[in-house]
């Protein structure tokens, strides 16, 4: 939690009781159901939180965003997010049931209002969205080629619309194709842990 704090001073009670509250949420749900790795759960708050909080840092959603997490997995990086930003809708999607039901299950208990989740394919997902955010679900043009059906065309915020795409080692051909707007921004310049080399935070406006 302190590596939180480290990079996000300025948390509600609420916020920091909610921050607080994911590492035995997590540890126990990780014993019933293998949402992540055994080796990675005593690192959940630099490899997953923080990593999900990277996008937190490129952008500040403004009140009414409607946020889509595609492939959330156990719910990163959409239940940070949806922690950090209570007043942004957030709907948490993944193909597989268990990790859903994990979702909502951790989401309940941190008393999340802004957070909805549902077993469903990405490609059978028809809402609207000012942003889809993801972490290392496929590659980017796959993903782009999925999700664009699902951009809204409203502007509320100081970044046009479109995917935050968290992902790691070499990229430069995954944002071949739109490097003319795609912006990469490398994570260990935002947090400076070790772990944080070689990850980035992609941006492309849709």
């Amino acid at each position: 939690m302190e590596t939180i704090l480290k990079y996000f001073s300025k948390l509600t009670d609420a916020q920091k009781q909610q921050f607080e509250a994911l590492y035995d949420l997590y540890h126990d749900w990780n014993n019933k159901i293998n949402v992540i790795s055994r080796k990675d759960i005593d690192s959940l708050y630099e490899h997953h939180v923080l990593h999900s909080l990277a996008i937190a840092n490129a952008i500040k959603f403004r009140p009414g965003t409607k946020v889509l997490d595609f492939g959330t997995g156990g719910g990163f990086p959409g239940i940070p997010l949806a922690i950090m930003f209570p007043e942004t809708q957030f709907k948490l999607i993944d193909g597989t049931g268990k990790k859903i039901l994990v979702v909502n299950e951790v989401s309940k208990a941190i008393g999340l209002k802004n957070c909805e989740a549902e077993q469903i394919r990405g490609e059978n997902e028809q809402g609207k969205y000012d942003f889809v955010v993801s972490r290392a679900v496929m590659q980017l043009p796959d993903l782009i080629r999925i999700i664009k059906k699902n951009i809204s065309n409203n502007h509320r915020n100081s970044m046009p619309n479109g995917i935050f795409c968290l992902k790691g080692g070499d990229v430069s051909n995954e944002i071949s194709k739109f490097k003319h707007i795609a912006e990469v921004t490398d994570i260990s310049k935002m947090f400076n842990e070790e772990w944080f080399k070689n990850k980035y935070l992609i941006y492309v406006p849709l």
